[in-house]
């Protein structure tokens, strides 16, 4: 059977699921679905496919995903690995391992793509929460990300195909189905409509969850919404990065602390029993121990209880590599800090 390893994000794991989907019954092929947030999840990728080329030495390894859209050439040097695919590639991984090809590199301009993958999947494996994909690419410019440039522009998927996939998933026995995306609030043509439309049709849904939110789309509609329907599961995970205005700004995040602190007691007051999370970054460039601080005093005046820190890493290709870089051994001195304020995910 086909193996495919799964690095990064939630869209990564809807996507490995097609992957799966699409290539059962092949043998001995292995497809690695990369992730290129920062240049040490680009490392990770590397050292995977030499322990896998290790472990399957007959078998044949395509890469794809966002490190293989950004740095193709650095896999397509990799004696280990037989195809480096792009993401729109991806979409048509079957005919690319089908047709006779004389290149070991076939990555196209991501920004020249304004389609998806259309495929509906049964089920994932392993889990009892479904993701379904809602959007994709990222229209944003944020100082530290890549990611633009790894998915193109922002383009939804339409709303009768987002409901046909819930549905299915309902069939299949899932409960528990969370909307994911690139840059998830940014649906067109709004992502709260959206949400109102999926629960009044799909009124049988027992869990509707979210991937990460961004506090600047969060609107008021919204905030009705997780008042009304109970169905909506009340914990909310956002992606804050950090508690300090001038590092937002410095990162061209388009929230201050105190919209973070304003939307969790907004969504308290709406549900009582509302718990949140949220990303934050460590050590960005030019951060102090003040702003560093007004991090750490967020996730208490905000009440956030769930954290996923990560120590800031240079992302080659970004603006914020090229600013004034904080000590290696301070940024992970700062999340070990900050991990310490609340219970940590992996997720």
């Amino acid at each position: 059977m086909v193996k495919v390893i799964t690095l990064g994000c939630r869209i990564n794991s809807y996507e490995s699921e097609v992957l799966k989907e699409k290539l059962a019954g092949i043998d001995d092929l292995i497809i690695i679905n990369t992730c290129a947030v920062t240049g040490e999840a680009e490392r990770q990728c590397r050292q995977t496919i030499r322990k896998l080329r290790r472990e399957h030495p007959s078998a044949k390894i395509v890469v794809t995903g966002c490190a293989a859209q950004v740095s193709p050439q650095k896999f397509a040097q990799m004696d280990e690995v037989d195809l480096v695919l792009g993401n729109k590639e991806k979409t048509e991984i079957e005919k690319y391992l089908t047709l006779p090809l004389t290149e070991k590199t076939i990555v196209g301009n991501i920004f020249d793509y304004d389609d998806y993958d259309k495929y509906l999947i049964t089920g994932f494996e392993g889990r009892h929460r479904a993701f379904v994909q809602i959007q994709q690419g990222c229209n944003h410019r944020c100082t530290y990300c890549i990611v633009p440039f790894a998915r193109g522009s922002n383009r939804s998927v339409p709303e009768e195909e987002i409901i046909c996939q819930i549905q299915k998933l309902l069939k299949e026995g899932f409960k528990e189905i969370c909307l994911t995306g690139v840059d998830a609030c940014s649906y067109k043509p709004s992502f709260s409509q959206l949400v109102r439309h999926i629960l009044e049709q799909v009124p049988e849904l027992p869990s509707l969850q979210f991937g990460s939110l961004d506090p600047a789309a969060i609107d008021e509609e919204f905030i009705g919404l997780v008042q009304k329907y109970h169905n909506i599961h009340p914990h909310f995970h956002f992606s804050t990065q950090s508690g300090d205005n001038m590092i937002l700004k410095r990162m061209k995040r388009r929230h201050t602390r105190e919209d973070v602190i304003n939307l969790c007691q907004r969504i308290r007051e709406a549900r009582s029993e509302a718990t949140f999370g949220s990303d934050f970054i460590c050590g960005f460039p030019t951060e102090t121990d003040e702003q560093f601080q007004n991090t750490v005093k967020l996730v208490h005046q905000a009440g956030i209880s769930k954290l996923h820190v990560f120590p800031y890493s240079e992302r080659p290709g970004t603006p914020a590599a090229l600013m004034p870089q904080v000590p290696v051994k301070i940024r992970r001195e700062r999340a070990r800090i900050l991990r310490e304020q609340g219970e940590c995910i992996d997720e």
